[in-house]
């Protein structure tokens, strides 16, 4: 696997370079994107550009678009700055959990006029803080389909799971309507077996034990969706019910010795979405938005085994509960000319975690601070913003949103906190040539709070719980960005990116009384970040309906350690994770494959009791090969694996003057994998 990365890297480094410096070595390839009229920031692809590729679906569509990777949106609270960077005519989906790449993976490739790919800003498009988001434009047109798609994942020596999926959709003009079965597949391509070696400080060994993991899940669902003309408008419905679950279990062993942990999670949930929009005259429209999620779980973790005749002790953490998100928006877009459009609008919200948790020690209750809490935050916002295009070169965009919220916490302990954040932003787009751009991001951003970190949880499997945090505010953070875009050769692009933030209240993990720990605000700190991605199209040289791609984020970060003083960087975030891909479109034979290799997968954890890095012991190494035989019929096989991958504990006798304890060494070699999926249209 070394080989194929060194070869992949050679060869991208030579085609970027030739590229770059030679773009007109040869004929354009046809068919190229355009421009749209006017407004250089804006790329259109029709599908004619994708017919090579023989797409399915529009997400298959977009997935190809150069330059564009698909971002669904971090989950957060809200609605404003938390949603992804795809658009259907104009418009994000009615829910947030109804995600783009969801509707799109339902949206049959031949319902798709046109794709926009807007870089920087577009009049009447609502970027959403995103630099480039795409608008996936759908024909008018009467039809009625059905869809079934079968998927697996086949693991050797492993479990194996199965899943599906069944779609009917109907559109008459400017009316559709569908409903979409599914039987959903969650999994952990970190399943495998290994070892774990203990040792003390001088390196005398305390433990040597084989290890297996195992991690699935899955959900089952079924959702509707129905847009259509209303009262001189347009209202886009959504809703969903259904059922998830998840299951992990590790177990470590030795002669006359058994360490066992599992973890089981169950919820049901449900959601409903509604946006209605209307043009109100004078280049004016309204957009009005509702969103209700619920979701009832429990969770149960269990560790138990023994060593010899003794029984080691019996722990169990549970945890049920109820939570929701209430969201009520509206918004007014004025178009006042072809190259301004300004905006305004508010946004409330309520949000609610109620949940009781409960830690016993062979059947003996176990206290743990903020075991029961219920957690509620009522939250508005206004916001103001404008895009200008004072020339066809230039775009503009600024604003501000204005943030008050109060957080309120009943149960074990009682408070409420109240906060405000004025988050301005400003962004410039310039495209002074065809091909080239450069884009300016100054903004300041604001986290939103993770109310399970409110309440005690645990990891048995590592020996950690941690207790519930009363005292959490908001991560901020000012962030300044600048990007540059070379696009050449039709699909080639080279993109380069570097961003700094200054942080405020960096959340990581404190030290509590009685060995706890939580969640918490560690202090201020800096976040830098390089961005490279790389898309060179290889027809000219004999590689035909071939492309070679390349891409990473370099990040740097440095905080204060809240337990040693010391700076560090912040806990679970990759700071480099190269990727290499080659890929080819056959259309001769009707097939399209393509290999991608990770390499230098790896990230550090930091807590008062101990510290950890996990590091992937060589490539992660993913090939796929997909046949489509007719625009109805598609048969993809993946096939994916990796070596060995290490953790390294580092645990401490004491937080004060930290000692080592013990070093703890875990290597797993995960399970290789095959995936299979069929898609049929009907």
């Amino acid at each position: 696997m070394n080989t194929v990365r060194t070869v992949t890297a050679g060869a991208v480094a030579a085609l970027a370079f030739a590229a770059i410096a030679h773009p007109a070595a040869a004929q354009q390839p046809a068919p190229a994107p355009s421009a749209d009229a006017g407004q250089s920031g804006v790329l259109v692809f029709r599908p004619d550009f994708f017919a090579d590729q023989r797409p399915n679906t529009a997400l298959d569509m977009v997935n190809r678009v150069p330059g564009f990777s698909v971002v669904d949106g971090d989950g957060s609270r809200g609605f404003e700055g938390a949603v992804g960077n795809i658009l259907i005519n104009g418009a994000r989906p009615a829910s947030k959990n109804d995600t783009g790449s969801s509707v799109l993976s339902r949206t049959q490739a031949a319902d798709v006029e046109r794709i926009e790919l807007i870089r920087g800003g577009a009049p009447g498009i609502d970027m959403q803080g995103f630099s480039v988001v795409v608008n996936v434009i759908l024909k008018v047109q009467n039809t009625r389909q059905s869809v079934l798609q079968l998927n697996n994942h086949l693991f050797n020596g492993g479990r194996d799971l199965f899943g599906g999926s069944y779609q009917f959709s109907a559109r008459n003009g400017d009316r559709t309507w569908g409903v979409f079965l599914s039987d959903g597949i969650s999994m952990s391509d970190g399943n495998g077996i290994g070892r774990v070696v203990r040792t003390d400080a001088d390196g005398n060994i305390l433990r040597d034990e084989a290890l297996r993991t195992e991690a699935y899940g899955g959900s089952q669902g079924v959702r509707g969706n129905y847009s259509g003309p209303l009262a001189g408008g347009k209202i886009d419905l959504t809703g969903r019910v259904g059922r998830g679950d998840w299951h992990g279990v590790t177990e470590q062993k030795a002669p006359d010795l058994l360490r066992y942990s599992e973890t089981n999670d169950e919820n049901l949930n449900a959601e409903l979405g509604v946006v209605y929009t209307r043009p109100m005259g004078q280049g004016v429209t309204m957009e009005g938005r509702f969103i209700h999620t619920f979701a009832d779980f429990e969770s149960v973790s269990n560790s138990r085994g023994h060593i010899g005749p003794i029984r080691s002790d019996d722990q169990t953490f549970t945890a049920e509960g109820v939570e929701s998100e209430t969201i009520l928006r509206g918004l007014l877009r004025w178009e006042r000319s072809p190259s301004l459009t300004l905006e305004t609008g508010g946004e409330v919200a309520y949000n609610m975690l109620d949940v009781e948790q409960d830690f016993t020690v062979n059947g003996a209750p176990i206290p743990l601070p903020s075991a029961t809490v219920k957690v509620a935050e009522t939250r508005g916002e206004v916001f103001g913003r404008g895009t200008w295009r004072p020339t066809e070169h230039l775009v503009l965009e600024g604003g501000v949103r204005l943030e008050a919220s109060e957080i309120s916490q009943s149960g074990d302990a009682s408070q409420e906190k109240s906060f405000f954040f004025a988050k301005p932003r400003f962004q410039a787009t310039w495209t002074p040539i065809p091909n080239h751009q450069l884009r300016l991001r100054v903004e300041r951003e604001v986290g939103q709070l993770d109310f399970g970190d409110f309440a005690a949880s645990a990891e048995l499997g590592d020996d950690t719980v941690f207790g519930g945090n009363v005292d959490l505010e908001p991560e901020s953070r000012w962030v300044g960005e600048v990007t540059y875009e070379r696009r050449f050769w039709g699909e080639g692009i080279f993109s380069i990116g570097y961003r700094r933030d200054a942080v405020s209240d960096y959340i990581d993990v404190i030290p509590l009384a009685n060995g706890y720990s939580a969640v918490g605000n560690i202090g201020d700190g800096t976040f830098e970040q390089l961005s490279v991605n790389l898309v060179v199209p290889a027809d000219r040289f004999g590689f035909k309906g071939g492309r070679f791609t390349f891409r990473n984020n370099w990040i740097d970060t440095e905080v204060t350690d809240p337990t040693t003083g010391q700076k560090r960087s912040v806990s679970n975030l990759r700071e480099s994770q190269p990727n290499f891909g080659v890929s080819q479109d056959i259309a001769s034979w009707k097939i399209q494959w393509g290999v991608n290799v990770l390499t230098r997968i790896g990230q550090s954890t930091y807590n008062p009791d101990f510290t950890s890095r996990w590091r992937a012991g060589s490539d992660y190494f993913q090939a796929y090969v997909e046949y489509k035989p007719s625009p109805t019929l598609s048969l993809r096989a993946q096939f994916t694996d990796w070596d060995d991958f290490v953790a390294v504990r580092t645990a401490y006798a004491d937080r004060n003057t930290r000692p080592i304890a013990y070093i703890e060494t875990r290597t797993t070699d995960p399970r290789t994998f095959w995936s299979f999926q069929l898609r049929k249209t009907f």
